[in-house]
């Protein structure tokens, strides 16, 4: 496999590097971070629609933000 880097990539590449790695080192640990990184975020995402579509729990957020809201000193005008 042969890239070019621009600017951005290049500095990138070199703190990587900075552990002692080769580029094709480097470059494969930086491939294996962004990977576990986009299945965290994908995992999120999916437990935040989880979250969202439970209606019931919606339901019981709303009652707590109700609550709290009559427990909030009024501000003077």
């Amino acid at each position: 496999m042969h890239v070019r880097l621009d600017e951005t990539s290049a500095a990138a590449l070199e703190i990587v590097r900075g552990d002692g790695l080769s580029d094709s080192e480097a470059v494969r640990t930086a491939l294996r971070e962004a990977a576990g990184r986009r299945r965290v975020r994908s995992a999120i995402r999916e437990e935040v629609k989880r979250i969202a579509a439970d209606e019931r729990d919606r339901d019981e957020m709303r009652l707590i933000r109700d609550q709290l809201a009559e427990l909030a000193p009024t501000l003077a005008e």
